[in-house]
């Protein structure tokens, strides 16, 4: 029994090891990379914060966007007809929407953020329907039984099954975020974020590749200390 507690002992001294390891590896290796290349730390850490805070506001726009879309139409008569039109929309190519917001908002953050919106709701939309689609009729049986209404209902009933959906959702369309974030600083000529950061180290091949890893580096530690445990966590939810 002491050997056994020994080894759960060393064991989880070894993972929150590892765990530091990996929350410490993006700051490091931005550090790194700023020493080696001779370009001001702060002004890196500003840059990905920067693009790191667009990507988070247009996510939790989305977020909300979806939630309440799903939630409102894909019930009843206007179920079939509402994924239809999700299904065109999302088919759409994103890009050719950003001459039009361009055009109408100019190269601005508002810009930024609502081609971000547009790409990352249409994977969180599908994944919500997607829990729904999941639910025993039991429980819509028993939250009839129960006459749960209002706050409630949302509380105890449709954000519990709706938890994993949203997680689900988000790793996936932060995936397509981050790809059309850089795009859409780059093309729409940012002063300030990671498209710009990477394009001034364009034509040096090792850097851009060190840049790349470093960025890769910080998905990496975002998935594995905010979405992995916010998964669990959504699944623990229906449980209880």
């Amino acid at each position: 029994m002491r050997a056994y507690h020994q080894f759960s002992l060393n064991r989880s001294k070894r993972h929150l090891l590892i765990a530091f390891g990996i929350l410490i590896l993006p700051i490091v290796s931005l550090w790194i990379f700023s020493s080696v290349n001779q370009i001001s730390f702060s002004l890196a850490i500003s840059d990905l914060t920067i693009s790191i805070l667009r990507l988070g506001i247009a996510f939790i726009f989305s977020t909300i966007i979806a939630w309440i879309l799903v939630v409102l139409l894909i019930r009843g008569k206007t179920e079939s007809s509402a994924l239809a039109v999700f299904d065109v929309l999302q088919s759409l190519p994103t890009f050719t929407i950003l001459p039009i917001a361009v055009f109408y908002l100019g190269n601005s953050e508002l810009t930024i953020i609502l081609f971000l919106i547009i790409t990352i709701i249409w994977p969180i939309i599908f994944s919500i329907v997607s829990s729904l689609k999941q639910i025993d009729k039991s429980w819509h049986e028993a939250v009839m039984i129960s006459r749960i209404k209002g706050l409630n209902y949302i509380r105890y009933f449709l954000f519990p099954v709706t938890a994993p959906g949203i997680v689900t959702g988000a790793i996936i369309g932060l995936g397509d975020g981050w790809e059309a974030l850089i795009a859409t600083e780059l093309l729409l000529q940012t002063k300030n974020g990671l498209g710009p950061f990477f394009s001034n180290f364009s034509n040096n091949t090792l850097t851009t590749t060190f840049g790349i890893l470093i960025f890769l580096s910080v998905i990496f530690a975002m998935n594995k200390f905010i979405w992995l445990p916010l998964l669990e966590k959504s699944h623990r939810l229906i449980e209880q």
